[in-house]
This record gives structure tokens, C-alpha cells and sequence, in this order.
């Protein structure tokens, strides 16, 4: 009986170890605050490294925002709320706007540097 708990157990065990290989717990994610406000964006790092970067968009105006980056755009954020867009990004120069009726042309627009 022993040793047929062992045949079940050692593999089981192996193959959660393989599988944390493959698939790590922690992979590195890098935060940046957004604020957005009517007509301008105020980040909280303005050169990041490459990887993972998640942009927290806090709307401080009174009309409604979103932030686009690098093709992916978040969600409108009405006055006083906020949401998050996670990104992957490699070594470079972002432009980011809003791209919300002509906020971008109001100064809602900036680049992110990527090292």
C-alpha cells in the first residue's frame, strides 16, 4: 500500500514542479498612476522598464477620459472614477492620448519611454 502511495504521490509532485517552470506565480508588473484631468495627462513615471506595465487612470476633470497606448485603449472613465489597461510593452517611444472627441488636440497626449 506504501508503495503504491509513493507511484501516485513522486510524480504528482514532479509535475507540479515542472509546472511552476512553465508558468511562474510572479511575473513582474510595472504601475504607473494616470491622472487624468480637462485638458492634460499627469503620469507618475515617464520612463518605464519593458515588460508588463499596468496604468492606473484616475479622471480628476469633469468630462469623461480614456487613455490609448500602443493600440489598446481603456475604458471611459466618467469624473471622479477610475479603471486600469494593462499593457505589455518592448524597449521604445509610446504616444499616449485620449481619444475622446478632439482631447488629444486640448493637450491630452504625451510619450512614455520604455528602456
Amino acid at each position: 500500500m506504501k508503495v503504491l502511495l509513493a507511484a501516485v504521490v513522486l510524480p504528482l509532485t514532479f509535475a507540479g514542479a515542472g509546472a511552476a517552470a512553465y508558468y511562474p506565480s510572479t511575473v513582474k508588473t510595472t504601475t504607473v498612476t494616470v491622472r487624468a484631468k480637462d485638458f492634460s495627462f499627469v503620469l507618475s513615471r515617464r520612463s518605464v522598464p519593458h515588460g508588463r506595465i499596468t496604468f492606473v487612470i484616475r479622471n480628476v476633470g469633469h468630462t469623461p477620459h480614456d487613455f490609448a497606448i500602443a493600440g489598446h485603449t481603456s475604458s471611459h472613465v466618467q469624473p471622479g472614477k477610475s479603471t486600469r489597461l494593462t499593457v505589455t510593452l518592448k524597449r521604445g517611444r509610446y504616444p499616449y492620448k485620449c481619444t475622446v472627441d478632439s482631447h488629444a488636440k486640448l493637450g491630452m497626449k504625451g510619450v512614455l519611454q520604455v528602456t
